[in-house]
């Protein structure tokens, strides 16, 4: 079975407080970007012998050993509860850029428990494959649902949300060559109350975006990487409605009533351009 992860957008991100397990609270919006990494998933050789599933990874490098790679941990999680489901060979070719803010690791586990519930008829409802996403990640569970949604809590209660503004818009995301750890875009943020409902600005025009909807890990990590703010003019610059830094970054997109211009970017970016 062959599958294509996809990315996703953050629309306005506002981190509202810390837990007391260690985690936050946030609110933002999640939308599908159709750039897709590439996985399939495989019964075992009739031949093989092994009792592990396999794991081939090609396309971009992906760091770690392969027993700790989202998509093994998701065939381990249904493993402990079907003890019978057989050594998977899986194998993931990565496009999507890692450390950009765009999800790509959680689709890949999103998908990957999609794929083996129905390579080998575990018969699992989508309701009933969202608990293991959200042990695999906050933004994990959003990838089984697939449609823009207003997200809170951790990141993994959802509403759905209706963006009529984006019918018809297109985007230009751009991931200039660095990778930030969530845990760094966490360091530079203090939580505090949004200065809106996330879900009324969302409502407004698109042309009213800039300036209100706001990703609160902008302001700390921009100082630090002046490439963002540098990519966000340009894109305004382009013609963008709106720009902004997507989740913890450093991918950087803008959104485009109309096709934007094609844009010339340094050959160590990495850039997705066309409708949503």
């Amino acid at each position: 079975m062959l599958l294509f992860p996809n990315a996703k957008l953050n629309l306005g991100l506002h981190i509202t407080a810390r837990r007391p397990d260690g985690y936050h609270t946030l609110e933002t919006a999640f939308v599908p970007l159709p750039w897709c990494d590439a996985l399939e998933v495989l019964p075992p050789a009739t031949a093989s012998s092994s009792h592990l599933p396999t794991l081939l990874t090609t396309g971009r490098p992906v760091p770690g050993a392969p027993h700790t790679n989202l998509c093994r941990r998701a065939y381990d999680l249904l493993k402990a509860d079907f003890p019978a489901l057989p050594p998977a060979r899986l194998h993931l070719h990565k496009v999507v850029p890692m450390g950009a803010g765009l999800g790509g690791g959680s689709a890949d586990a999103a998908f990957t428990l999609r794929g083996l519930n129905e390579v080998f008829g575990l018969g699992l409802t989508t309701d009933a494959l969202l608990p293991y996403a959200r042990r695999l990640g906050a933004d994990c569970a959003f990838f089984l649902l697939n449609h823009p949604v207003l997200a809170t809590g951790r990141g993994d209660e959802f509403t759905p949300l209706a963006l009529p503004q984006l019918a018809s818009a297109w985007a230009v995301v751009v991931w200039p060559g660095l990778s930030i750890s969530t845990a760094e875009a966490f360091r530079g943020v203090t939580p505090a109350p949004p200065p809106a409902p996330l879900a009324d600005v969302l409502a407004r025009p698109l042309t009213t975006w800039p300036n209100a909807l706001i990703n609160d890990f902008e302001a700390a990590l921009t100082p630090r990487y002046p490439v963002l703010g540098e990519v966000k003019a340009r894109l305004y610059e382009a013609g963008a409605a709106y720009a902004s830094l997507s989740g913890s970054g450093s991918a950087v997109y803008g959104l485009f009533p109309q096709e934007p211009p094609a844009l010339a970017w340094p050959e160590a970016y990495a850039v997705w351009r066309g409708t949503l």
